[in-house]
């Protein structure tokens, strides 16, 4: 009570106060923090060629890149851009049956700031960072990638072993969409 003594401003500061909690609320605050909103969404990929991969350090993290395609639906699916981060202590992603059939289970994060499309991946441009890249590596049994063809670029999402769930063994569709026969 002995607030509200000191005449009309006091009260007006509380009204004011709570006027502006209520239209700059909680929700307005969360939206605009960028880094609380980065979720993971699960996916179903297959690995259809190694891009890209550092030599395995042992103080470092490193990482793999892959042109994978994500399964959108039972016979629907897009190619999409893969980066496997992972600690030394950690396996490889490609250690683990590098093979077309196997679908694995994940769930990853969607990076916009590394889209690419194929034909970027695959040419070295001076001072670039993957100059010492060879091919593509595909997997065993893996339909070759038209790469004139595909020059959107493919969507960039980003993963690791903690994230990685489990690799089932799927029979293989008998035409690929974005694919062309090696």
């Amino acid at each position: 009570m002995r607030f509200f003594k000191r005449g009309p401003f006091g009260i007006a500061t509380i009204v004011f106060s709570v006027a502006i909690s209520t239209l700059c609320g909680y929700e307005n605050a969360q939206g605009e923090l960028r880094w609380s909103r980065v979720s993971k969404e699960p996916l179903k990929v297959r690995l259809v060629a190694l891009a890209w991969n550092h030599q395995r350090s042992s103080f470092f993290a490193s990482e793999e890149v892959f042109i994978a395609e994500k399964q959108l639906d039972q016979d629907e699916s897009r190619l999409v851009k893969l980066i496997y981060g992972f600690l030394p202590y950690q396996p490889r992603l490609s250690e683990s049956g590098f093979d077309y059939s196997t679908v694995y289970e994940l769930r990853a994060t969607r990076d916009p700031s590394c889209d690419e499309s194929l034909l970027q991946m695959t040419s070295v441009e001076q001072g670039d960072w993957r100059q010492a890249k060879s091919d593509l590596k595909y997997s065993a049994d893996a339909p070759s990638l038209n790469l004139e063809r595909r020059k959107s670029n493919l969507p960039c999402y980003r993963t690791s072993p903690e994230d990685y769930k489990r690799a089932v063994q799927e029979p293989v569709r008998e035409s690929p969409p974005a694919l062309s026969i090696r």
